[in-house]
Parts: structure tokens; C-alpha cells; sequence
């Protein structure tokens, strides 16, 4: 059978495929290097992008990922060898784990989460002024919070892409896979702070707890604070926090006095929708009966 370009082409292919930086790529990625190599490796006209990716899976080196999110799919594939963080990382630009996969990443936890929590940050929004009313925040955490719909199945785990309120990625460092591999996650602190905003992310309230059990040796309260100013929540997550730091038992009482020290204006809730609950006068902040 006679060669196609391709077929005499293929040293040169995998040679400029070898040599980039990164091993996990966009369909428009592959079809850009190959016209700009069109002429160089002889293809034929005929050779279209498709037909360029086929050739490169069918001789074993290329393998392809494709993510269902109901919003957008994903394709990327994967020249050698790449881990699945790696894949994930590239859904968007300057994305980064969070929450539980954040917290199995910095050990403060000894569960496997079965969910993998990707996020990309909003741009920044026109800041609105906003005021608390006790009956508004009763209303909005008796309620069942929102939760991300943009998630898939893939190897058995669930992928979710959110997009998180703008900080600037504050926070946010690269760290190394489990693999060896470059990955961006948020730092401890951050970490702390997102999984008591949204503990339906982190395993719930028991997790979160865990969690600051686990960080209480390595996590900096004056740091924590400062980024929780920068932030800037409407919600007095402060009081949530403090709680946590307290319950864990750990913590020093000069750590937990800079949560302490900061305005307590309005009773706050630990979760969502607690059917019985008890309440802490020194956080005034309600929490699941026997929690």
C-alpha cells in the first residue's frame, strides 16, 4: 500500500508535537499548527483537520477526551501523556480546583471525593450597594442553595465547572499534582473560606469541620482574615468561620479573637435549609441540633 503524506510526513509531525509545552490541546490548537505546517510536511489539500486528528489517534499517540457539560462540551486531546487535572485546568483560561478537590489536594480531608470541583472566575461586576435584612437572610437559607448544573460524568466522577465570584484570584498558587504535575488550586486559607460559603461543595458541614480540624497547624488567621475583607462578602461569613475554628478545638484564642472582633450586626446560618436547629450567642450564627 502505497504512503500518503502523512504516512512520510509522520517524523516531523511527532517531532513538532513532541516538543510542545503543554500535552493536552484544543481542536483549534491542532488545526492552526497543522496549517502552518501544511506546506512544510506536503499534505494534500484534501487533509482536513479531522482526517489530521484520526491519523495522529489511529498511530497511538494522540487520544481524545470528551467532557458532556450540558451547557458547552468539551473536546480536548491529549498528545503522550497527561493527567486529568491537566485536562481540566485547560476548560478555562486561569482556572483552578476548589473546594473538596481544594481540600483533598491540601490533605484536610481522608475522604476520596467523587466530585471534582473546577473554577473559573467571573469578570468583575459593577458593585451595587446592598444592605442586610435579618428576614431577607432567614428567606434566602431556608431555601435549598444553588448548585452548579454545569457538571458531567467522566470516569466515573463528577466534573463541575463553576464560575466564582470575582476576587482576582485571590489566593490561588500552583501547587503540584498528585501525579507530578503542575495545578493551580487555591491556598489553604482561601480553601477555608470557600468551603464555609458553600459547604454543598466541600461534603457539608461535617466535612467543613473536618477540614478545619485538619488546617488548624498550618493555616494563618491574619491571613484568612485579611482575604476575607478583600472579598468582601455580603453575608457575615466571619461568624461562620469563627464558629468553625472554635468547634475544631484547636485553634489558639488569639486566632480566633481577629473572627471574634469583627461586627456581629445580624444572626447567620451555617448551611441551608436546617430543619432543627441550635444557635451560638458568641457567633450568633444557627447550626444543625447536635452539630
Amino acid at each position: 500500500m502505497a504512503k500518503t503524506r502523512l504516512d512520510i510526513a509522520q517524523k516531523d509531525i511527532f517531532s513538532l508535537f513532541d516538543s510542545l509545552p503543554t500535552s493536552v490541546l484544543k481542536h483549534s490548537e491542532i488545526s492552526r499548527l497543522m496549517q502552518e505546517n501544511r506546506q512544510f510536511w506536503r499534505l494534500a489539500q484534501s487533509t482536513t483537520c479531522p482526517k489530521f486528528i484520526e491519523f495522529l489517534v489511529r498511530r497511538g499517540h494522540m487520544r481524545a477526551v470528551r467532557l458532556e457539560f450540558p451547557s458547552r462540551p468539551e473536546s480536548r486531546y491529549i498528545w503522550g501523556d497527561a493527567s486529568l487535572n491537566e485536562v481540566l485546568l485547560s476548560l478555562r483560561p486561569e482556572s483552578f480546583f476548589s473546594h473538596y478537590t481544594a481540600m483533598s489536594l491540601h490533605e484536610l480531608t481522608d475522604q476520596i471525593p467523587k466530585s471534582v470541583y473546577v473554577n473559573a472566575e467571573q469578570g468583575r461586576k459593577v458593585a451595587r450597594e446592598t444592605s442586610l435584612e435579618q428576614g431577607r437572610i432567614a428567606a434566602a437559607f431556608a431555601r435549598a442553595p444553588r448548585i452548579s448544573n454545569n457538571s458531567c460524568l467522566y470516569e466515573g466522577r463528577r466534573i463541575y465547572l463553576l464560575n466564582g465570584k470575582h476576587t482576582g484570584n485571590l489566593g490561588v498558587i500552583d501547587s503540584v499534582g498528585p501525579d507530578g504535575e503542575t495545578i493551580r488550586v487555591t491556598d489553604i486559607e482561601r480553601t477555608l473560606i470557600d468551603i464555609t460559603v458553600r459547604p454543598m461543595y466541600s461534603g457539608g458541614v461535617a466535612q467543613v469541620l473536618e477540614a478545619f480540624r485538619f488546617a488548624q497547624a498550618r493555616v494563618s488567621a491574619n491571613k484568612l482574615v485579611g482575604m476575607l475583607r478583600k472579598i468582601d462578602y455580603v453575608y457575615p461569613y466571619h461568624q461562620a468561620i469563627g464558629f468553625y475554628m472554635d468547634r475544631a478545638g484547636g485553634f489558639r484564642d488569639s486566632q480566633i479573637a481577629l473572627l471574634a472582633e469583627i461586627d456581629k450586626t445580624h444572626d447567620f446560618y451555617l448551611t441551608y435549609q436546617m430543619k432543627d436547629m441550635d444557635y451560638s450567642e458568641k457567633w450568633r450564627l444557627f447550626f444543625p441540633k447536635g452539630f
